[in-house]
């Protein structure tokens, strides 16, 4: 088993999508395949979420899925020729009533309530920020801008406001059909894209258990890539699982010389409210068409890490470049060695803490009992995956496994950073159980005889939210 506590989060699409290859990239490091239901209809997830559920089977590791929510289609139409050449001064309308392709004078839009949404003095930045434009006056459903930095402009490209303010709602109706499509191929994530409010968060969350199968409950990641969402991170973050940050689309809104320290704000803020973060966007986008990644890549994937974020996303890189295996084993070359160079603290996590909840005492007691024994491990019997959850948000530098009989928390916990889900039938007796988890660790080569090892479990067994017993043991 794999020592890398940073998790690889790897989105599938035409250059992963071979079953021999996919199946190389979870064995090089993927813990979560995300599926971009941007593209694709309903039963191309299907068939890939039964894809990655063989390759993980073959490759003898359990993989979390993420099912990435489209969100609204913020976009211009499409062209006559396909793209146009913008050039800087010229005029350019973007015209909600058009129907015919778009030409260099103007072009129709996806997003029919731009015209409400904006005023003379707005800029709008157009694919990824690449074309500015300026907003000169509305007249009706067609907004003026003349062009401030011109380029190519090709058929559904993306439109942001400046500063945000786009009144668009985060879920859509084929969000809806897709809440119910990632539901029935049981995604272990759903990410919703372009969130404002906790609000947006918590009606994603009643469609997930209206249309979830019984017993199923999906982690909820929210995609921070809204100038509205900064201002309301606590909030979103109370009602989710955890967050994304998605720099593409929030560069674009806030300035891209604001995002780094957003980031270091955000994966801080997560786990300081025992919540996941997923970093995302362009880590490693030369490798698209490059057999290794830039010395900047490297130094913004290590400096993800040294910060604490769960997991790394490649996006592109994975679903449509042509390196996708040498990305994986790259990134994790990455993040093992940043891991490596770390620093761990355990000390100044604890002064002047107190805990309400006794499972969450348990688990920090464990942390700092092992920590300071030199135990060889940590382990959690765990039902919902809470304790393990708990344990890491703190940067230790022992590994956290994770014994649960619940193939569903096995596979939510890929995401957790530091933590190794191990699935284990345990007993309902707690001695028993205590010594079936140490011969699983000894089998899988975790412990030897003789190790000090901490576990944690709860009396009666197989309750949720009731660990409340630590044990420091000596494997026999």
């Amino acid at each position: 088993m794999p020592q890398r506590a940073t998790k690889i989060v790897a989105t599938l699409g035409p250059a992963s999508s071979d079953p021999a290859l996919l199946e190389q990239m979870i064995r090089a490091g993927v813990n979560i395949v995300r599926l971009n239901f941007s593209h694709g209809k309903a039963q191309d997830h299907i068939d890939r979420a039964e894809m990655v559920r063989a390759a993980a089977r073959r490759a003898g590791v359990e993989v979390a899925i993420m099912a990435d929510l489209q969100g609204p289609k913020i976009r211009v139409g499409k062209f006559a020729d396909g793209k146009v050449m913008l050039e800087d001064g010229a005029s350019f309308v973007l015209d909600a009533a058009r129907s015919e392709p778009g030409d260099l004078d103007g072009v129709g839009l996806d997003y029919k309530d731009l015209p409400r949404d904006v005023r003379a003095g707005d800029r709008l930045l157009l694919n990824d920020g690449l074309i500015v434009l300026e907003v000169e006056r509305v007249a009706g459903e067609a907004v003026h801008t003349v062009v401030v930095i011109g380029g190519e402009l090709s058929n559904n490209k993306g439109i942001n406001k400046q500063g945000g303010g786009l009144t668009a709602p985060a879920l859509t109706g084929k969000d809806m059909d897709d809440i119910k499509t990632a539901m029935g191929l049981r995604a272990d994530y759903v990410a919703v894209s372009f969130p404002k409010t906790a609000t947006d968060m918590e009606l994603a969350r009643q469609l997930c258990q209206v249309a979830a199968p019984a017993g199923h409950k999906p982690g909820l990641i929210a995609k921070i890539e809204r100038a509205e969402a900064i201002p309301e991170l606590e909030n979103i973050l109370r009602v989710s699982d955890g967050i994304m940050v998605a720099r593409g689309d929030l560069a674009v809104e806030v300035g891209n010389a604001a995002v780094p320290a957003l980031q270091k704000r955000m994966i801080k803020l997560a786990l300081a409210n025992d919540k996941l973060v997923i970093t995302a966007t362009q880590m490693m986008e030369s490798m698209i068409t490059n057999p290794v990644p830039t010395r900047a890549e490297v130094s913004d994937v290590a400096n993800a890490v040294l910060d604490g974020t769960d997991a790394v996303m490649l996006s592109a890189e994975t679903a449509a470049g042509k390196y996708p295996l040498q990305t994986i084993q790259e990134m994790a070359k990455i993040c093992e060695a940043a891991e490596a160079a770390d620093s761990y603290e355990i000390e100044s996590d604890f002064t002047g803490k107190t805990f309400d909840r006794i499972d969450h005492t348990i688990a920090m007691g464990a942390l700092f009992t092992a920590s300071h024994l030199g135990a060889k491990a940590i382990v959690a019997l765990t039902d919902s995956g809470s304790t393990a959850l708990w344990m890491s948000r703190h940067k230790v530098a022992l590994p956290i496994y994770a014994v649960t009989s619940k193939l569903s928390a096995q596979r939510k916990m890929a995401l957790y950073r530091n933590v190794r889900p191990l699935l284990m039938d345990t007993s309902a007796d707690r001695d028993t159980a205590l010594q079936q988890a140490e011969q699983h660790l000894k089998e899988r080569g975790i412990v030897q005889s003789g190790d000090v090892y901490a576990i944690t479990c709860g009396e009666p067994m197989g309750t949720p939210g009731g660990t409340n017993m630590l044990k420091i043991c000596r494997a026999q």
